[in-house]
């Protein structure tokens, strides 16, 4: 298949991914890639180019609360997403994969010449709910990444089916041994909501050392909230790329994710349980759906010391249970193997469509030639 993916554009979709939608998107593409499919990605200057990269522009970055810095990135975005529409117009692909979190590849997805699938990766928010409230092609199939995505969802239209975002297995391998003396590992973007904060405070009551990583994505909060907390046990590795993310995962005792809201899927929690490390967290948005008892520990949102309370709880479960938890809800080549067959019916629908509709024109083409006017013809077959 000829497979256009259309990505967000806020950073590029290359190591050392900045966040979960672009790990996925190019794990996706990598993955379609292999099994033989011509890919092309639409996506940010500076993403991967073996995945058939057509850059559209400079990465727009998310802007700060400056309502002119808001409006610049809205309007490279917009005349971005109208690049990429373009480029769809010309044809020359069996089906559009949306990854976007915009609306503008919704509400002209009527103009791509090739049918179109979107994954909501996220709660809905405004911009996102009216582009599929007003979408173009109004047989798109919706995917939801996680049960707790489609019933944020279920309100505003019916999610087609849900497919879980997979991981690459065999590059977050399981350690059995965790390094001594035990500590814990925090992981993702170093942003309010993920609450990495909150996982210094509950490592620090439970008395774990811990180490954390990702992109520091806002400066502010970097320089406010979380340098003051360094040191004492509590140690930053920096922006790792995936197979030095995959070491440092294995080599600990539990995994703290900590939301402060509703997380659509949380990799984080898939890539720590496929490298055996068990998941102590906030029983928030998927986490419940993605762990079992056999593979973490949640407290509830937002309560520190009841998740300090439950990491050396979790750090007892066994790794094994954790990785074959992994194995059986988060591996990439199941969700590649859904994706495929969602392609494949998706084509199949919108070509019986397509001769559907030329039928029904040539039978009115064949009325109308009785006296010259589709109208009067049907007029006449319905009186006699």
């Amino acid at each position: 298949m000829k497979i256009a993916i259309i990505s967000h554009l806020k950073f590029p979709i290359a190591e050392p991914f900045s966040g979960g939608l672009e790990m996925h998107t190019h794990l996706l593409a990598r993955h379609l890639q292999r099994r033989g499919h011509e890919v092309t990605l639409l996506a940010a200057e500076g993403s991967d180019a073996k995945l058939g990269l057509e850059a559209v522009c400079p990465p727009t970055g998310v802007p700060g609360p400056n309502p002119v810095e808001v409006e610049q990135v809205a309007l490279a975005e917009h005349t971005a997403y109208r690049r990429i529409v373009e480029r769809l117009q010309d044809g020359g692909f069996d089906i559009v994969h949306n990854n976007s979190l915009h609306y503008l590849p919704l509400t002209m997805s009527g103009r791509f010449g090739a049918p179109v699938v979107t994954t909501l990766h996220t709660p809905p928010f405004l911009e996102l709910e009216n582009g599929v409230l007003d979408r173009e092609d109004r047989d798109m199939p919706f995917i939801a990444v996680s049960e707790a995505v489609r019933k944020m969802w279920e309100t505003v239209l019916p999610v087609t089916s849900v497919i879980g975002n997979g991981i690459d297995l065999d590059l977050f391998t399981p350690v059995m041994t965790p390094a001594e003396p035990p500590h814990a590992i925090w992981f993702g973007r170093l942003v309010p909501e993920k609450g990495p904060h909150l996982a210094i405070q509950a490592a620090r009551l439970a008395g774990m050392p811990l180490r954390f990583a990702g992109p520091v994505s806002d400066l502010d909060y970097w320089r406010d909230c979380i340098q003051p907390l360094l040191g004492e046990g509590v140690t930053y590795l920096g922006h790792l790329d995936h197979r030095r993310l995959a070491h440092a995962v294995g080599q600990a005792a539990v995994a703290l994710c900590t939301p402060r809201w509703e997380e659509p899927y949380g990799l984080v929690v898939a890539e720590a349980l496929a490298c055996g490390t068990p998941v102590a967290g906030f029983a928030r948005g998927a986490l419940p759906d993605i762990t079992d008892p056999r593979s973490g520990r949640l407290a509830p949102a937002d309560d520190v010391e009841a998740l300090a309370r439950i990491i050396p709880e979790a750090g007892r479960l066994s790794r094994a249970d954790c990785r074959h938890r992994a194995e059986v809800f988060c591996d990439a080549r199941v969700m590649v193997d859904r994706y495929e067959a969602l392609y494949r019916d998706t084509i199949l629908r919108h070509r019986q469509a397509e001769m559907a509709g030329r039928s029904g024109r040539n039978g009115v083409r064949m009325d109308s030639r009785r006296d010259g006017s589709p109208d009067e013809g049907i007029a006449r077959s319905q009186a006699t």
